[in-house]
């Protein structure tokens, strides 16, 4: 318990605050029904075009997790990384880098909803109705409210995007740190992990993946972190080392 103390009195304020701001949200949706519901409701992500869609879930959203494991493993990844990137950046402009590449990763997924949402709900009704998508597009054209409503069966939770942000920056700061992947017994430097992690993304997500997973989201957060990063350290506010 002391040692347990001693890691959160050391973390630094960010790092700290993102881990408990999720745990609070997800044990209150967790143990209070309703409370989980408005939640799910009113702050996950929304496809723009549906009827439950707000502005503020692009930045909501990252702060809600489906299940104990998806956000253990986001906030152990946040701690394991973002402690270290905590202190390279400074509090303030590490905060900012992790809500710019989580609510990048929410406008990727938006975009990639505009291009298939409406194809996936036609598929989902007609997986519902156990009947053909030719019989429900012909049932939508003549009442087009359904598709709208139907939207809002797609939404994303989690704070994967701006996890892998900060992966992202990782990477590009310490490219060569010795990580270990999954459970491979040797290391791998950071440089290839990230990589790997990008190709994984990038395949799953082209292979149009049923496991629930937002693949294209969190390509789009290492996208913004990419982008942001790299504006960053030629601007010389950010360095990294070569170790």
């Amino acid at each position: 318990m002391s040692q347990f103390q001693n890691m959160m009195r050391n973390m630094p304020p960010v790092t700290k605050n993102l881990i408990i701001i999720c745990f609070i949200v997800f044990l209150a949706g967790a143990f209070i029904p309703s409370i989980g519901q408005n939640l799910m409701k009113y702050c996950s992500l929304h496809f723009i075009e549906a009827p439950d869609f707000n502005p503020v879930q692009v930045v909501t959203y990252m702060f809600m997790h489906g299940g104990f494991t998806h956000i253990f493993f986001n906030m152990f990844t946040l701690f394991m990384f973002g402690v270290t990137l905590e202190y390279v950046m400074g509090s303030k402009r590490f905060l900012l880098f992790y809500m710019i590449c989580g609510v990048g990763a929410a406008l990727v997924q938006e975009a990639v909803w505009a291009m298939t949402l409406p194809d996936l709900v036609v598929k989902e009704l007609a997986h519902l109705n156990q009947t053909t998508t030719a019989e429900i597009n012909a049932w939508l054209a003549q009442k087009p409210g359904i598709l709208s409503q139907n939207l809002n069966l797609f939404t994303t939770v989690g704070a994967s995007g701006a996890i892998y942000g900060v992966l992202m920056a990782f990477g590009l700061l310490f490219p060569n740190r010795p990580l270990y992947f999954m459970f491979l017994p040797v290391p791998i430097k950071a440089k290839w992990m990230i990589l790997i992690w990008i190709a994984m993304e990038l395949l799953l997500g082209m292979s149009a993946a049923t496991d629930g997973v937002a693949h294209f989201a969190h390509l789009g957060g290492m996208i913004f972190g990419f982008m942001l990063l790299t504006y960053w350290k030629k601007k010389g506010v950010i360095h990294g080392d070569s170790y």
